[in-house]
């Protein structure tokens, strides 16, 4: 029997978090047909290539459930920035972005993502998603996007507001034209910015598009204090009460930030089955400490963003890090509970979880015969991982970016041995730091 490739003689981590060594994975038609010994295999199959997998751990790809690929060339702008980072900063720059703008910046945000292991992502949109599509698809990445939707705000520059029925408008446009391309690992999604910049008309519209289209709902909730006291002022409502009364809370709906919540709040999130999506090192910075624990607690389905790289990267290995001991130092010590945040529900955050938050899970997010290949390769015997007594514990404490050797996709190689095989690296990084000047320019940034 035919297929594609197998990944010869690797140690795999399995959908219960453990590590087992030996072992070789059977890729045919985008999925994992198999899983066992090279030698038991390659009886069965005849591969058209093989992947060395000696030394290496493999993994399921990284899902970067929150990201904004529009702010890549703000790398570096909004460290020490004192707020409102998002309508001074974020907002005018997206703005002024033109088709070709978003494009290489989509582009630098595939090739950051793909070299740290992230296989897919959820972005939260701009103005030219159409370019960030095509971006996406020549790839290889697998993704959910949606479009900017902002129609009210004073404190926001024009740039980025428009009418609801222009937004809701393109936004279909955009699902027609491209939900299911790129050999169906493209996702067309309805967004609600945020509460403080969408109407509730607009709201309302959004969440009804997507049930009607059987898709998702992207939006920024709970982010940071006036966001609930703007709830509470202009709605005499909480933020998730607020969108619950808008008929918004929902299954196909991902939450990102999710910060500022009452116990009341979590339960009907619980309840409704929402997508709860953190970005530690955003909400850290400016905004807060998140009830993870009790989330786990009340079995939410948890995802990890990297919003963005404006202020950091879009590493997801330096997330967890960054969660697992800002959650400890507020919510454990204080408790003395060393196993407030263990290091698989955080592996678990970047693989099962975000998956859950694109509403794929039943594709990706664990290495399992008839799921999609979407896997990665760390190269686990260094220095600073190897040898090891938890492994599982190491990779959280210990793996970079730069440990990610080699990247599949929906079954394709995107990347081997570092080499990027899909996109053009020396071009994009050109490209790149050409246009990261004219649009701060543009902007007035």
């Amino acid at each position: 029997m035919k297929c594609d490739m197998i990944i010869k003689d690797c140690s795999l981590l399995t959908p219960e978090f453990e590590v087992v060594g030996s072992q070789s994975i059977a890729i045919a038609d985008s999925k994992i047909v198999a899983i066992g010994s090279y030698t038991e295999l390659k009886e069965t199959y005849e591969a058209a290539s093989v992947l060395d997998g000696k030394g290496k751990l493999c993994m399921p790809g990284l899902v970067d459930a929150h990201t904004h690929t529009c702010q890549q060339l703000l790398k570096g702008r909004t460290m020490d920035e004192l707020p409102m980072i998002w309508s001074r900063i974020l907002v005018p720059f997206e703005g002024n972005m033109d088709e070709q703008d978003s494009y290489v910046s989509a582009q630098l945000s595939c090739l950051e993502m793909i070299k740290s292991g992230t296989t897919a992502f959820a972005d939260a949109g701009g103005v030219h998603m159409h370019k960030v599509l095509e971006a996406t698809i020549e790839s290889g990445m697998r993704a959910a996007i949606t479009r900017s939707s902002i129609d009210i705000g004073d404190f926001l520059p024009d740039t980025m507001k428009q009418p609801m029925e222009k937004i809701l408008d393109n936004n279909e446009w955009l699902f027609k034209q491209y939900h299911g391309s790129g050999d169906g690992r493209i996702q067309v999604w309805f967004g609600i910015r945020q509460v403080m910049s969408c109407s509730p008309e607009l709201i309302q519209a959004a969440a009804q598009k997507a049930r009607e289209y059987n898709t998702g709902l992207h939006a920024h909730l709970a982010e940071h204090r006036d966001e609930v006291r703007y709830c509470l002022e202009k709605y005499k409502l909480r933020p998730v009460e607020y969108l619950d009364s808008l008929g918004a809370l929902g299954p196909n709906l991902l939450t990102a930030h999710n910060v500022v919540y009452s116990e009341q709040e979590l339960e009907i999130l619980r309840d409704r089955e929402v997508k709860i999506v953190h970005c530690p090192r955003a909400n850290f910075n400016s905004h807060g400490f998140p009830k993870t624990p009790r989330m786990v607690q009340m079995g939410m389905s948890i995802g990890i963003g990297s919003d963005g790289s404006s202020g950091s990267n879009l590493s997801l290995w330096d997330e967890i890090r960054v969660f697992r001991s800002g959650i400890h130092a507020y919510w454990g010590l204080p408790v003395f509970d060393p196993l407030v945040m263990p290091a698989n529900e955080l592996l678990k955050m970047i693989t099962v979880g975000g998956a859950q938050a694109l509403q794929i899970e039943k594709e990706i997010g664990t290495i399992e015969v008839g799921k999609k290949a979407d896997v990665i390769l760390v190269n686990i015997e260094q220095p600073h991982i190897w040898p090891t007594r938890n492994l599982v514990n190491t990779i959280v404490e210990s793996v970079t970016s730069k440990d990610v050797e080699d990247v599949i996709i929906d079954g394709k190689l995107v990347m081997k041995n570092r080499e990027m095989l899909t996109l053009d690296e020396e071009r994009i990084l050109y490209e790149s730091a050409a246009r990261m000047e004219s649009i701060a320019q543009k902007a007035g940034i």
